[in-house]
């Protein structure tokens, strides 16, 4: 990441109340602010916790026999059911482009906005800002937070502690018991769950999620986006001084002074900038940073601190932007007094990692579209390879083996090339030469297959295995010999 060099940077003394130190073991305590971000951040955490929570709740008619949950991620069938779209175990690549995909889109954000994915949307954020949600309403914000530090514990005040994990656990508890209803009907196994006649899985995945949601989202909150999460190290790689970062445009904010200050030093015809250093945009911040420093790999793009600078800069009234999205490149011309561009959003880095990411999308799509329901596979008896018969003709011996990927049973027909003789012992041939076979729902079948043909018969043969009523055909083909 870019940094201001160090003559440039503006560190608070130590007397601020933002700075981390003056806190008990250096926790971050934010403030609440208003603002069009944290209205923003609200209405994302909002569709995030009910796309979570209600998903497994939503049903889609499959046909009989078949499960009517919309999004489930069957153990017991080992499928993956995504409304009208199902994925079988020998589909997992489908699960490896998902990841290439998600990775491009992530890398495509990061070219756009920076962190914007961990400001606003990152599960961690989310949780996070709802436990600090309920931490406000039970101990009340920062300011009131921070003087009940000092204070001896009183039974109100261990009241409150006691309220506030009690809430914590709660809602670590529902995300866990959230999550195990994708794997399973979530009607039936919710009945379950609280009946106590759940699985002993279901319980153990239930409580560690609710230990790691109750522990992540209630303690280590910053420390898990600044240390645990492997992303920031990424970003740094990859970091774009054309995307859109929360930054501080130091050019215009220093030198720092009080209001008075500032118009005095003005009229004196003394350099003064806007920023007041009130350390609003430090207590607001939930990593516990202070922007003004330059950028950080802790930062998360929330645009908190844009709120509550904006917020300074109105009741002062002074413009305001002194903390804004914006990119470095603009920074840098704001340091040399030349004039700001427009951020360029579509750039030839944001289109190819856009076009990356509609392929990705594209290619499974299409296959998903096209994909067969039933599949052949098809190996030559090798003992003997070739048996020649009294009246001429030579016979080979195959195993086929017959997948119907449905989950409806369904007869298919087998055949083979005309001038050949299919036998399928067990199994009696119909008047266009094709054996019927019965295949049950998601089932596999083996079956020995005769083939007979002329004594000038030798090289590739195929078999064609068709389903008449959905019209759908898959060939496979093997070679055809000769005694030796």
């Amino acid at each position: 990441m870019v940094a201001l060099p160090i003559d440039e940077r503006r560190k608070m003394p130590a007397s601020r109340p933002g700075l981390r130190r003056s806190i008990p073991n250096g926790a971050v305590v934010p403030a609440s602010v208003e603002g069009r971000f944290r209205r923003i951040k609200w209405h994302v955490l909002t569709i995030c916790l009910l796309v979570y929570y209600a998903v497994p709740f939503l049903r889609w008619d499959r046909g009989p026999g078949q499960p009517l949950q919309a999004v489930l991620f069957d153990v017991e069938r080992v499928r993956f059911y995504l409304f009208g779209i199902e994925i079988w175990p020998q589909e997992l690549y489908y699960l490896t482009l998902l990841l290439v995909l998600a990775t491009v889109v992530l890398v495509l954000m990061n070219a756009l906005a920076g962190r914007i994915w961990c400001g606003f949307a990152c599960p961690q954020t989310v949780w996070s800002d709802l436990f600090m949600l309920v931490e406000r309403w039970i101990e009340g914000d920062r300011r009131e937070r921070l003087r009940k530090m000092y204070e001896p514990k009183t039974p109100r005040r261990i009241a409150e502690i006691g309220l506030k994990h009690i809430a914590w656990l709660l809602i670590a508890s529902a995300t866990g018991g959230a999550f195990i209803l994708y794997f399973a009907d979530a009607p039936t196994l919710l009945v379950e769950v609280f009946t106590g006649e759940a699985s002993t899985a279901a319980y153990a995945v239930i409580l560690s999620l609710t230990f790691t949601t109750y522990a992540l989202a209630g303690f280590a909150r910053e420390k898990v986006c600044t240390f645990m999460c492997p992303w920031p190290r990424l970003q740094g790689a990859i970091w774009d001084p054309e995307a859109l970062t929360v930054n501080y445009r130091d050019h215009r904010g220093e030198e720092r002074m009080s209001v008075k200050k500032a118009k005095a030093a003005r009229e004196a015809g003394l350099p003064a900038g806007d920023c007041v250093d009130c350390a609003a945009c430090v207590n607001v911040c939930p990593m516990g940073i202070d922007i003004r420093e330059g950028p950080s790999i802790a930062c998360i793009n929330c645009g908190l601190c844009v709120d509550a600078c904006d917020d300074t800069m109105g009741k002062i009234g002074r413009e305001r932007g002194l903390i804004d999205y914006e990119s470095w490149t603009n920074i840098e011309r704001g340091r040399r007094s030349e004039p700001r561009r427009r951020v360029r959003l579509v750039r030839p880095k944001t289109m190819a990692l856009a076009t990356a990411a509609l392929v990705l999308l594209a290619v499974p799509g299409l296959s998903l579209g096209t994909r067969a329901t039933m599949a052949m596979s098809v190996s030559h008896v090798r003992n003997p390879s070739a048996v020649l018969l009294s009246n001429g003709d030579i016979r080979n011996a195959y195993e086929v083996r017959l997948v119907n990927k449905s989950g409806e049973a369904r007869t298919v027909h087998l055949s083979s090339p005309e001038g050949t003789v299919l036998e399928v012992p067990g199994y009696a041939a119909v008047e266009d030469e094709t054996v019927p076979l019965e295949l049950g729902a998601d089932a596999s079948q083996k079956v020995r297959v005769l083939v007979t043909a002329s004594e000038s018969s030798e090289g590739e043969i195929a078999f064609t295995l068709s389903d008449t009523t959905t019209g759908e055909t898959v060939r496979e083909t093997n070679l055809f010999h000769r005694p030796r």
